[in-house]
């Protein structure tokens, strides 16, 4: 499995959104939607506001394959639903809080549980075969 370098945990952590394209049945390129993008610990996560309804996060499920693209980095990712039940979505919440203070009136829907359920961690993918 591919990791992120420390570079793109940085630059794709720090940016305040980020391009998500999920890959249609026949493998194309859907088209590119703008989210919000937080990282915890040597991860990085995004949460539909709609939940699992959002068009965006219907096409992640798919082929669980897309791209992203944030701060001059773009990767093919895998996306990996992350159980709503992990503790891991606390500290998500968290960071979303933390990373968009200046937003207050927008951070609440996306630490909402109908969000949470949606919860997808981004796994850089090889495209070499």
């Amino acid at each position: 499995m591919t990791t992120w370098t420390s570079t793109e945990l940085s630059v794709i952590g720090d940016s305040e959104e980020l391009e998500i394209a999920s890959l249609q049945q026949d493998g194309t390129p859907g088209k590119p939607t703008t989210i919000w993008v937080v990282r915890v610990g040597d991860a990085l996560y995004v949460r539909p506001v709609n939940g699992r309804s959002g068009a965006w996060f219907r096409g992640t499920q798919v082929r669980h394959e897309g791209y992203i693209e944030a701060g001059g980095i773009r990767r093919d990712v895998t996306f990996v639903d992350v159980d709503a039940a992990d503790a891991v979505n606390d500290r998500i919440s968290a960071a979303y809080w933390e990373k968009y203070t200046q937003y207050p009136q927008y951070v609440p829907p996306v630490v909402t549980p109908k969000a949470r359920e949606a919860t997808i961690k981004l796994i850089p993918r090889s495209t070499s075969a």
